[in-house]
């Protein structure tokens, strides 16, 4: 039964890509900070047992007592896991190595895909008024994974502009499909976001297209450059909008999180 006295929940987005080395931890720690900018109000929740997300926002393994972990596993409440960061507006739910033995750990658990999504239910979440909640997923299709599409109103898929960028789009696809058709029929692709791109290669232009010519709308009008600074960003514990907030990256970033919010917006304006 729906509570309707509590407040609308946050919108719930998954960063996710099974191929590494695309910027998904980079998209989900510089979208959120874009958004905090703003004044919108953002969990983030590391799903990587690597933990990049946790260490590129400054949170070292001292300050990691409480993690991701804790919170899918109900060794943990909301209040306990979430954690500021140096960013305003900016919390976070960090990660250790102790996620990357999720798999064998949660096997016998009957709702072992619906554990990250009860936990951020919980009443507990509603004191924080958070606008949204970015999940960076592992770059593997696992039940971590699973979880975080469970959990999720939607999907950003960062897409690298190199060769073979779309091979392997598809088994995503498909699991996003297989997700929709068994466990969260809600579940819709907010976008593909390309990465790494540089307008002076030819090579970007032509995964830039076959990419608008699959895909069509679903591909972010915004497309996040190579950059310097957004490589150097994270050996700094900051996002590169804090980094250096006049690159080249920061102005990516902030157009993508002006187009996500306006992409909301008309969805919201349609239902209504």
């Amino acid at each position: 039964m729906i509570d309707h006295s509590r407040a609308p929940g946050p919108k719930i987005i998954a960063i996710a890509n099974q191929k590494g080395g695309v910027g998904k931890t980079t998209t989900t720690i510089n979208l959120g900070a874009a958004l905090a900018e703003v004044g919108k109000r953002i969990l983030l929740i590391d799903l990587d047992p690597q933990g990049n997300a946790s260490t590129g926002l400054g949170i070292g393994y001292d300050n990691r007592e409480v993690t991701t972990y804790d919170l899918i596993s109900g060794d943990a409440v909301p209040s306990e896991a979430i954690q500021k960061t140096n960013v305003a507006n900016l919390w976070i739910v960090p990660a250790t190595t102790d996620l990357s033995s999720a798999d064998i750990e949660l096997i016998a658990n009957e709702k072992r895909s619906f554990l990250l999504r009860d936990a951020l239910r919980q009443t507990g979440m509603d004191a924080f008024a958070f606008d949204y909640v970015l999940i960076d997923c592992p770059p593997s299709l696992n039940i971590l994974t699973v979880n975080a599409m469970v959990a999720a109103d939607g999907v950003v898929v960062p897409l690298q502009s190199e060769f073979f960028a779309l091979e392997g789009l598809s088994q995503l696809m498909l699991t996003i499909r297989e997700i929709r058709e068994t466990a969260n029929a809600n579940l819709r692709i907010e976008g593909v976001v390309l990465t790494m791109y540089d307008k002076r290669n030819n090579l970007s232009q032509q995964v830039e297209a076959d990419a608008r010519d699959n895909l069509g709308e679903l591909v972010f009008q915004t497309m996040i450059p190579r950059n310097i600074r957004l490589s150097e960003a994270p050996s700094f514990a900051a996002p590169v909008l804090t980094y250096d907030s006049q690159s080249k990256g920061s102005t990516a970033y902030r157009a993508l999180a002006q187009e996500l919010i306006l992409n909301d917006r008309k969805r919201k304006n349609k239902v209504a």
